[in-house]
């Protein structure tokens, strides 16, 4: 068996399931029922607290509590329905659905399992708690009776193992293999309706946000934690080098390592297990610098200290890297794991290994429970808003399971290096879950640190004048090809600087922190860094300026739309100019994202989601991603599609041709003669396309080049791992807000300083998150970031109610601010409303980008000519 790396028949099964999978999510159809699979039948013993009492320990009877239901968390007030008794020694009989809620990990019960347990009230089914969260206490562990294992010996062979795991049965079904396949245990089939059953109205939309929800609430690294505290007595080595020992392997550290020192073939790891740990997963975390020292070939053995068992012998993939799955899906407790490397690579004699990880049968991946789903968690994700926590709780285990399989197959998706041919264009569909993915952070740095090239041996100096680059801000007119910005003195220096004798290629290593040395003419600054990021900031705001106010020093991006419409919710953006072909600059701004990506600066640029997925390879949406650039005519697209034939002719007549206006203000002919051509009513919906493809492709050639100079530092296998969503934080920045900043640029109008109003308010504000800020900001400037003045004013409606929705005139940056009852009830509707209304405007002379009438022919010729 392969580790970090199943075998060749697995991987390609998996691929085959994966891609099924991904068709489902995206058409919101039923996912396919190995996915879904829950044994029909699973037997449980009971294993004692080792903390508990001997007296307790020793008891010949343990008594269950039996719920209707899965039952409250602690301190809940409903009572458990009935009892059982499980003599010691004995088996609990159960069926294989599991429910995982605040109190802990749930186990369901059949009639026929209650009845055979003798309990005394007449339930349909039953629900056990197998293993209470966060305290100590008896724990259901799954077993095989040793009479069932003894028949399928005499059955089916010694080696006959059913497949009893939904991982299993994915294998089994998709994965081809000479000789007879072990047999599934039978489904439970009422569990796999419930799981396969597609929520009223569900898309992959609310996939998408279900995910964003689940990497908001995970723990990351959940197996990463002190696994001698909690798994491990002791940790015993064949041998060890000098300040190379064996406490490195569980300190969790990624610059420590144990190696031994010992003759080839006799190395080994003991773990003293702690009682009561059943292992679901060991991994080996390897040292990959030197490939002689990785191992190739490693055993475990299992059981008590002078009886050890063999369990696994597995064979390391090539292209393994970090932590790699030496064991799996223990069913009892082993008191001592030995792991025995058997051969190295490339022959070597010793072994080095940065760590060992283990995860329990008890831990639940992402911390996952029925109880995250509460509505005022929910309230940042407004699709998954108001429905049923159980429905989102099932298909949240469904996304982890394809995770889980996902991340089985990632390495032979991705090329690690540049003179791989692998691709993850077959999954694209797929990106969006690997924000949920354990291995993509490994498979990124691993793609980075094999693509580094050493850093120049001296910086080049430059010489810039920021004088001359204010001037020409103030008045940009008078030069349109912006020679005196920071932007184009720092590029054309990087160009004929005598320092640099071949191009920079900024693929340096992450603390490499500073590219060129800047020395600003009369400012007597000396830059250790500081006049650098400086330059950095202001080719950012040269390219998109944080201001509306302001003109826009450079060519290479222009305004959206949005920026002139006072109702969007995307205010402060900008797309590539489709009417500038400097292309060699467009490459620059690309390579000095690409640097940012590596390293711990930033690259400040405003870009709507419909750019950043291009350059991540995302497919774009129009109706989702292009509202960001220009939602007024997404909005009249829509109502054109529906329009009757009376209302098309009232509106156009003969006056809509095939033509169409671009993000610089530029009228394109759709078809041949397309200025002269009138669009007909029964050929609407034809236009409507063509309108959409050249909008969407109007910044192509752009874009390209910006992805082109992105790709000359950043390796493919980057842009595949990274969603969009990551790339725009990994060159742009976190951009955290605080109250506090937000609190500067806020003014109260017609409210006394000593208004209990003002109190509420910024009560209720200072409970906020960074992401919460930042819809506050859009909701009422249509901006996502500062500097932006706001005005508050008390609530214009003059019916004094209590406890209303606030509202808001994104074109004047003025929040209305109600009556509160309390800062909780202020910051409960404010939140709601910066989440949910993010359309609402209280600007009524005239109709808004989001409500334009359908008779409104002058909106239109704004768009098309």
């Amino acid at each position: 068996m392969r580790a970090g790396g199943e075998a060749p028949h697995q991987v390609l099964g998996r691929l085959r399931f994966l891609l099924q999978c991904s068709e489902c999510f995206r058409r919101a159809r039923a996912l396919p029922a190995a996915l879904c699979y829950v044994p029909r039948e699973v037997q449980y013993k009971i294993c004692k607290d080792p903390a508990a009492a001997n007296a307790a320990a020793a008891a010949a009877r343990s008594l269950l509590s039996v719920w209707d239901s899965p039952g409250p968390a602690r301190g809940g007030k409903r009572a458990a329905r009935a009892t059982i008794e499980v003599r010691k020694g004995g088996c609990l009989r159960a069926t294989g659905e599991e429910y995982c809620n605040g109190a802990g990990l749930w186990v369901k019960l059949s009639k026929e399992h209650l009845e055979e347990c003798r309990c005394s009230h007449e339930l349909d089914e039953g629900w056990l708690l197998a293993r209470r969260f966060g305290e100590g206490g008896d724990k259901l562990v799954p077993v095989e009776p040793a009479e069932k294992i003894q028949w399928q010996h005499q059955t089916f062979g010694v080696d006959y193992k059913p497949a009893a795991s939904w991982e299993q049965v994915v294998d089994l079904t998709y994965s081809m293999r000479l000789g007879e396949k072990p047999r599934p245990i039978e489904q439970d089939e009422a569990a796999v309706r419930k799981f396969r059953s597609v929520p009223p109205a569900w898309s992959y939309e609310h996939d998408m946000e279900l995910g964003r929800f689940l990497y908001d609430h995970s723990e990351r690294s959940p197996q990463g934690r002190d696994c001698i505290k909690e798994h491990i007595y002791s940790v015993e080595v064949s041998s060890q080098a000098d300040d190379y020992k064996a406490c490195h392997l569980t300190d969790n550290q990624t610059e420590t390592f144990w190696e031994s020192n010992g003759s080839v073939g006799q190395h080994w790891v003991r773990l003293n297990m702690k009682k009561g740990t059943i292992v679901k997963k060991l991994w080996l975390t390897l040292n990959v610098q030197i490939d002689s020292y990785i191992p190739r070939r490693v055993a475990v053995y299992g059981g008590a200290p002078n009886s050890l068992q063999h369990l696994r012998t597995v064979l390391i993939n090539e292209s393994s890297y970090q932590d790699v799955c030496i064991l799996r899906d223990m069913k009892s407790y082993l008191p001592v794991l030995e792991i025995r490397i058997l051969e190295c690579r490339d022959q070597g004699y010793d072994v080095r290994l940065r760590g060992i990880k283990i995860k329990s049968f008890w831990e639940w991946e992402l911390n996952l429970n029925a109880d995250m789903f509460q509505p005022e968690q929910l309230v940042r994700y407004p699709l998954l808003e108001g429905m049923d926590a159980d429905v989102l709780y099932r298909r949240a285990v469904l996304i982890q399971r394809f995770v889980q399989l996902l991340d089985s197959v990632l390495w032979y998706l991705i090329p690690v290096s540049e003179e791989s041919i692998g691709t993850f264009n077959v999954l694209r569909s797929m990106k969006p879950f690997l924000l949920l993915s354990k291995q993509g952070p490994a498979l990124i740095t691993q793609c980075l640190q094999s693509s580094e090239s050493s850093p120049p041996s001296s910086m080049p100096k430059l010489y810039i004048n920021r004088q001359l680059a204010r001037d020409h801000r103030a008045r940009p007119q008078l030069d349109p090809s912006g020679k005196n910005t920071v932007f184009t003195q720092v590029y054309e220096s990087l160009a004929y600087s005598e320092k640099i004798k071949q191009p920079l290629d900024y693929r340096w290593p992450r603390n490499y922190i500073q590219w060129w040395e800047c020395n600003f003419t009369m400012e007597g600054i000396v830059d250790n860094g500081g006049g650098f990021r400086d330059s950095l900031s202001d080719i950012s705001e040269e390219l998109c300026p944080s201001s509306g106010d302001v003109p826009v020093p450079l060519p290479f991006f222009v305004r959206t739309p949005n920026q002139g419409n006072s109702s969007s919710d995307s205010r402060d953006m900008y797309v590539p100019n489709p009417s500038c072909k400097d292309f060699a600059k467009y490459e620059w701004i690309g390579q000095l994202m690409g640097a940012a990506l590596r390293s711990k600066e930033i690259l400040v640029l405003s870009l709507p989601g419909l750019v950043w997925k291009q350059l991540a390879g995302e497919e774009v949406i129009w109706s989702k991603d292009f509202a960001a650039v220009d939602a007024e005519l997404v909005k009249l697209l829509e109502v054109l599609e529906g329009v009757d034939r009376e209302a098309f002719d009232f509106m156009f007549g003969r006056e809509l041709t095939y033509t169409t206006v671009r993000s610089d203000q530029r009228v394109v002919e759709l078809i041949p003669n397309g200025s002269s051509t009138v669009v007909r009513y029964e050929d609407r919906k034809d236009f409507i396309r063509l309108v959409q493809r050249a909008r969407l492709e109007e910044s192509k050639e752009q874009v390209a080049a910006l992805r082109a100079g992105l790709l000359r530092v950043v390796p493919q296998a980057v842009l595949d791992l990274l969603t969009w969503q990551q790339l725009e934080r990994k060159v742009c920045g976190n951009p955290e807000l605080t109250v506090d900043d937000v609190k500067a640029f806020i003014t109260f109008e017609d409210l006394n300083s000593n208004d209990p109003r003002i109190r509420t308010f910024l009560e209720a504000l200072s409970n906020f998150t960074s992401e919460d800020l930042s819809r506050f900001l859009k909701f009422v400037t249509g901006r996502s970031r500062l500097p932006v003045q706001i005005l508050v004013y008390p609530d214009r409606s003059g019916t004094g109610q209590l406890d209303v929705m606030p509202q808001a005139s994104t074109c004047s940056c003025t929040l209305y601010l109600p009556n509160y009852s309390s800062a909780q009830a202020c910051e409960e509707l404010l939140r709601y409303a910066v989440y949910n209304c993010v359309s609402i405007d209280t600007d009524t002379d005239e109709p808004t980008g989001l409500e334009v009438a359908v008779d409104s022919p002058e909106l239109w010729r704004h768009f098309v000519q």
